[in-house]
């Protein structure tokens, strides 16, 4: 089974699908975590990587291409990044989306990363900004088009136990024979 956890930097994707699949017995990959270590690596913070992957679309392909390859590749995994859903196509057999509001997610940011809420928040939005621009531009994907997706949540609405309970249920109650027959999610094509 290949599911997708998607939303937004802060919403509780990495958390929550790593949670998730050590629930189900899946394996774990995270883009984010991909991310910071080629950021790491460039001596970039995530944010100035972020940035500086607006004049260099070699950065966000190589990222993309990778995951595109574990999407459609491996089973027995939940593939977790912004555009994990979109990557997937239709190897997914489940697509989740995170949220939670800006004031909650730059919050969580700040516990995470140590630094102060007002500094997450305002990188928080540049960040959003910079990958919705880029995402446009290289694969004319709208990120806030969540139509893709099997179920979206608000993560600030559960304590974390009680969400990880939400999302095993919502999975054990997926049929994959249900979905037999039914037109593809998306027809995008991707030039990495």
């Amino acid at each position: 089974m290949l599911i997708t956890v998607s939303g937004p930097p802060g919403s509780g994707k990495s958390t929550n699908a790593a949670g998730l699949a050590d629930a189900l017995g899946l394996d774990h990959v995270s883009g984010g975590d991909i991310f910071r270590e080629m950021a790491a690596d460039n001596g970039m913070t995530p944010v100035e990587f972020n940035e500086h992957a607006e004049d260099d679309g070699a950065i966000d392909r190589d990222l993309d291409r990778r995951l595109h390859q574990i999407a459609t590749t491996r089973d027995a995994v939940v593939l977790e990044s912004r555009l994990a859903g979109w990557l997937a196509g239709d190897a997914a057999d489940l697509r989740l989306w995170f949220d939670a509001p800006l004031a909650v997610r730059a919050e969580r940011i700040a516990e995470r990363e140590d630094k102060a809420v007002d500094v997450a928040r305002a990188e928080t939005r540049r960040r959003e900004a910079s990958e919705r621009k880029r995402y446009r531009a290289y694969y004319d994907i709208d990120i806030d088009d969540l139509s893709i997706y099997d179920a979206a949540y608000n993560t600030a609405r559960w304590p974390p136990d009680r969400f990880l309970e939400a999302l095993v249920a919502t999975v054990e109650a997926y049929d994959p024979a249900e979905d037999e027959g039914k037109a593809p999610v998306t027809g995008v094509q991707y030039d990495f």
